[in-house]
């Protein structure tokens, strides 16, 4: 007997991590897509107390907009996934993570996670391999 969900959903992170991005945050997009910056307009799974602001952090997938880039990208509505944030988070080992700035990547689908770009930027924090083995093949170095 199963438990009537399929698919099984997303694996769980290896860490507590602390929501640093607000809903109408700018990011970064650390993908070589076209955007530059994006504004985050939707949590995806979010639950939460009415009238609070959804917050998101690392491991999360959103929507964003894309603010600033390639003009075949500029104002469209792309799913994204989190993958750098300011505020520090803390790994299971008691190790404090934090980054220079907040980023994301953008993606195809929200089913298999494909990244739009073929290219990541920067860092990609080990939590994120874990989840999205789609975008880490794409990171060149994983912290």
């Amino acid at each position: 007997m199963g438990t009537g969900r399929k698919g099984g959903g997303l694996k769980p992170l290896k860490a507590r991590i602390s929501k640093g991005i607000n809903v109408s945050s700018y990011i970064n997009v650390a993908d070589n897509s076209g955007g530059k910056i994006a504004k985050v307009i939707n949590v995806r799974g979010y639950h939460g107390v009415k009238n609070r602001q959804p917050k998101c952090g690392v491991g999360d997938t959103v929507f964003v907009v894309i603010k600033r880039g390639d003009t075949a990208v500029v104002h469209k509505v792309f799913p994204a996934v989190i993958i750098r944030q300011r505020k520090a988070y803390r790994r299971l080992n008691g190790v404090r993570i934090c980054f220079e700035d907040n980023a994301c990547v953008l993606i195809k689908d929200t089913v298999k996670y494909e990244p739009v770009g073929t290219i990541i930027k920067g860092p990609l924090p080990r939590e994120i391999s874990f989840r999205f083995p789609n975008i880490t093949k794409i990171a060149n170095k994983i912290v």
